[in-house]
């Protein structure tokens, strides 16, 4: 639903086909997994232990002589499988729906809206025509139409024609008008002569009846090609990111590496480029032998070479910068693979010993502790990215600073609900009373 409203005026009154419309769709959910998949692996464990251990079946299970880890045996081993499918979709699936995604919606955005004339506005969505009607009657006669025909714009040759009434009709990607009582108006701009030269010729004619063709092939719809967005970073896979950050580093490196050769040619310590030729040999400082012309543009020259001398380097040192935070982009993507397969797994450490711990089941209290942290973990990740993104913190530390921060919390849960979950009981009502005493207070 968010992606409609986001995306609704560049959906709306263009003529797409359903496919087109569902293939966007698709495309669009595919990207949503990352959101999708630890969200549901948080929400089933926790109300999957939490049944077991309201229905006391984790306690018959347990005094089976069966430990906690002995009863996750099962879904952990589910869980590598799941882990390793995520990992799958990160480096082959994701990339290429981003990448449909993304040529798709560029595709979409750029198609002219259909032909649907508005009495009193000018249409301009076929390429080299303006046209405009007072207003329409309901057996689709235009009454007062004016059309402004630039195909040949640039020969300088236009042509306006206004006619009392008119009619369209479509046959395939061609457009039939049929105008009725009208003039036509068409001008030379006489661009091969001399402005002064110019006679501004033009022809003026009247007709009862006058019909012609216009190529709609402007409006139909063209997918553009993928080639154009598979150098992104969110188009690649771990094998092309890892070629493409070598290449930024290498790029970098060697911007570096000119910045300094640059600056030891430029900035040489006591380098004098004053010429002394035709002076007097002088016993105290050089310029005091200088007349106050030849002392101001010796000073002009040296802040001139001192400016140029500083802006280079600024501007080699920016284009490292660029190139550093071009190889973080890919670094986060690079990341991001593993991340989805990794977070699930942490995930699930955290949902199942809490479900055996709160022993609640169903979609009420689970439900709402998943969400409760999920959008902690959630938010800790995009914090770390925007942090990787503005050159605050390395790629290693801001994209797995979420895992991090959650993994205590799943070590001990899990210790907690491997030593006895009855000594952890989730207590809905005491919880209430503690925030209608806090209300109170």
């Amino acid at each position: 639903m968010q992606f409609l409203w986001v995306y609704a005026d560049d959906l709306i009154g263009k003529g797409l086909e359903p496919w087109i419309i569902a293939e966007l769709m698709i495309y669009a959910s595919a990207r949503l997994v990352n959101l999708a998949l630890p969200l549901a692996i948080l929400v089933a464990s926790i109300m999957a232990f939490g049944a077991l251990a309201e229905r006391n079946e984790l306690t018959a299970l347990k005094s089976a002589g069966l430990s906690i880890f002995r009863i996750f045996r099962p879904l952990m081993i589910t869980m590598i499988l799941i882990s390793i499918g995520a990992f799958w979709f990160s480096n082959a699936a994701w990339p290429v729906a981003n990448l449909k995604f993304r040529t798709l919606l560029f595709s979409v955005t750029q198609k002219k809206p259909t032909l649907n004339l508005v009495p009193g506005v000018f249409y301009n969505g076929i390429e080299g025509f303006a046209i405009r009607t007072e207003s329409k009657n309901d057996d689709g006669t235009l009454n007062d139409l004016l059309i402004h025909d630039h195909r040949e714009g640039e020969t300088g040759v236009s042509r306006i024609m206004r006619a009392e009434s008119g009619s369209m009709a479509q046959e395939g990607n061609r457009l039939i008008l049929t105008l009725s009582n009208g003039h036509s108006y068409e001008e030379d701009l006489e661009q091969s002569k001399r402005k002064k030269e110019r006679l501004h010729p033009h022809i003026s004619s009247s007709f009862e009846l006058q019909s012609f063709e216009i190529d709609l092939a402007s409006l139909d719809f063209s997918k553009m090609d993928e080639g154009l967005f598979k150098r992104a970073h969110e188009m690649m896979t771990i094998h092309q990111l890892n070629i493409a950050m070598d290449s930024l580093e290498g790029l970098a490196q060697s911007r570096l590496s000119e910045i300094q050769l640059y600056g030891d040619r430029q900035t040489t310590l006591l380098r004098d480029t004053l010429s002394t030729n035709g002076l007097e040999k002088a016993e105290g400082p050089i310029w005091e032998a200088l007349t106050p012309t030849q002392n101001r543009l010796a000073f002009d020259a040296a802040r001139s070479l001192a400016r140029n001398a500083r802006q280079g380097i600024a501007n080699g040192v920016e284009d490292a910068k660029g190139r550093r935070t071009a190889i973080d982009r890919h670094a986060i993507e690079w990341h991001r693979k593993f991340f989805l397969a990794l977070s699930c797994v942490l995930l699930f450490f955290i949902g199942a010993p809490l479900g055996a711990i709160i022993r609640k089941g169903g979609l009420g209290m689970p439900t709402v502790l998943a969400i409760s942290i999920f959008l902690g973990f959630y938010i800790l990740s995009m914090v770390g990215e925007q942090m990787v993104k503005v050159g605050t913190v390395s790629p290693w530390i801001g994209m797995w600073m979420s895992s991090l921060i959650l993994l205590p919390f799943a070590v001990l849960l899990t210790i907690r609900a491997m030593r006895d979950a009855n000594q952890f009981t989730f207590n809905l009502t005491s919880l209430a009373n503690v925030f209608k005493n806090f209300s109170r207070q």
